[in-house]
């Protein structure tokens, strides 16, 4: 049908024209006559499909979508539909805030999984042994301490006793005492030494360590144990407890060398019950 000049009438949109309306107008737009059309039932149900879809893309479940529509109808347009939907999740919200929480709060759980830890009941370390943690190993020239202790002329395993008591009194828990392994044999009257069962005391607390020693053609041959003492005092970033400034052994390695000159404890004994010592050079 033409108008007064030829032109074709134009159809203009209703300005209250709905969301849903102007689909529909687009989606008659070359469909089949009435005789060719989907049951009524099928476009109800993808209208209502559609509806949801549009909602569900808002943020809202399918849940929620499905009560406002059954509410209101399916025909009900946007913006009545996203009203509801506002007022159903507010309501929700309220629910949630007035009513008590059936279970019990479960704790939290750190990002990146893993299970929550207990609360540790152990008590609290003294102060003692917090320090005790900080102090360095105690390497002990086993030989030059007894000899020292019995005035050079008598093995005194009561002086290594004595060396050993004075540090686990301040704390320390990392001592060892080297001493050469013949010393475990019956004394003679040339190599005398007294409270000999102390050694073996020491050596079951793991705290005495005896170097290796045998005889060959009759004749002691023995290891250098001033080596076990330097190494392994280096080895653990120690000290070496010793009257001894092992000069040959600065000689061999450049490292050792500055190591004894700044980790060599020398001592003295007093009134026989405690090892006094003093720091040659300390860092």
């Amino acid at each position: 049908m033409s108008g007064p000049c030829g032109e074709k009438p134009v159809l203009e949109a209703s300005p209250t024209m709905s969301l849903w309306e102007f689909e529909d107008s687009h989606s008659r737009q070359g469909t089949p006559r009435p005789g060719q059309e989907p049951a009524a039932e099928e476009a109800s149900a993808l209208e209502l499909q559609m509806k949801v879809d549009f909602f569900r893309k808002l943020g809202y479940s399918s849940t929620e979508i499905h009560s406002v529509l059954q509410k209101l109808g399916v025909q009900a347009d946007t913006n009545t539909v996203l009203g509801e939907l506002v007022k159903h999740g507010t309501a929700t919200e309220r629910e949630h805030q007035t009513s008590p929480d059936p279970c019990p709060q479960l704790p939290l759980v750190p990002r990146g999984g893993g299970t929550p830890k207990a609360p540790n009941l152990e008590p609290p370390l003294p102060e003692e042994e917090k320090e005790g943690s900080d102090l360095r190993p105690v390497v002990i020239d086993g030989s030059n301490v007894a000899m020292s202790h019995g005035n050079k002329e008598v093995f005194s395993c009561r002086g290594i006793l004595l060396a050993v008591n004075w540090f686990l009194e301040r704390g320390h828990t990392d001592i060892t005492v080297f001493v050469p392994s013949w010393r475990k044999e019956q004394p003679r009257p040339d190599v005398p030494i007294t409270d000999q069962h102390i050694l073996r005391e020491l050596e079951k607390k793991k705290i005495l360590v005896f170097t290796p020693s045998r005889r060959v053609g009759g004749k002691r041959v023995v290891c250098y144990d001033d080596r076990f003492i330097v190494k392994l005092a280096y080895e653990s970033d120690g000290i070496v407890v010793s009257n001894d400034t092992y000069r040959d052994l600065q000689g061999e390695r450049q490292e050792w060398k500055r190591f004894i000159e700044e980790r060599l404890l020398m001592y003295s004994f007093v009134n026989d019950n405690k090892a006094c010592h003093r720091p040659l050079l300390s860092n």
